[in-house]
């Protein structure tokens, strides 16, 4: 295991290492595999940005998130403003069923509600959203429910995983009951446990996925 010391320089120099965040002033707080992560920015973008550079460092266990978007007189913009833009911005993208989704501003926090098919769609729609002026965070309220009702083959999902490099070969077992999928066993990087949740939301009919890999960096 990385020493608090050599975890926390890995982080940050992950973070700078992300164009968006090389001027962005983040602290670093590393003990026993847990991030913490301070400091004020900009943007929600780069607050999320800056929480997914963490993750895929390896050693990290979990990363708390503490950064503040704050915005000069130039970033100012009202609910009502935000509202109008997340609407509009989810017109315009392909993969955000936006008549299905509900959205509600307040105090710069937008908070997206409604049911769709895919989960490629729910991340979609909160990027769009996260990535406006004036957007202090993002809350995802969306629920999947896939038209498909057939019962989920976790054969395929385990085939998908094998197929992929990043899973081939680890300790994951693949459990099906109705639309649930729960991932269990062990992986070497939130990249892998990441990166399987994302292969078991593929599968026709899914509509919850309990990710409950464990992180082994042994």
């Amino acid at each position: 295991m990385k020493s608090n010391e050599v975890l926390q320089k890995d982080v940050q120099d992950a973070i700078k290492w992300e164009p968006l965040l090389k001027a962005a002033e983040i602290g670093v707080i590393a003990k026993d595999g847990i991030i913490t992560l301070t400091g004020l920015v900009d943007s929600f973008t780069k607050k999320a940005e800056a929480e997914e550079a963490a993750r895929k460092v390896d050693g990290v266990k979990a990363v708390v998130e503490e950064i503040e978007v704050q915005f000069g007189s130039w970033g100012k913009t009202t609910d009502t403003e935000i509202a109008t833009e997340v609407l509009s911005a989810f017109k315009w993208n392909w993969e955000v069923p936006g008549d299905k989704i509900k959205v509600k501003v307040e105090d710069g926090w937008v908070t997206l509600e409604g049911e769709i098919f895919w989960k490629y769609q729910k991340d979609a729609a909160k990027k769009a959203a996260g990535s406006l002026l004036g957007v202090k965070g993002v809350t995802n309220n969306i629920k999947i429910k896939s038209e498909i009702k057939e019962d989920i083959e976790k054969s395929a999902i385990k085939h998908a995983l094998d197929l992929n490099s990043a899973t081939n070969g680890e300790d994951i077992t693949v459990l099906a009951e109705g639309h649930t999928i729960t991932l269990t066993g062990f992986v070497h990087s939130w990249y892998q446990k990441d990166e399987a949740e994302k292969i078991a939301w593929n599968a026709p009919g899914v509509w919850i996925v309990d990710n409950e890999l464990i992180l082994d960096y042994k």
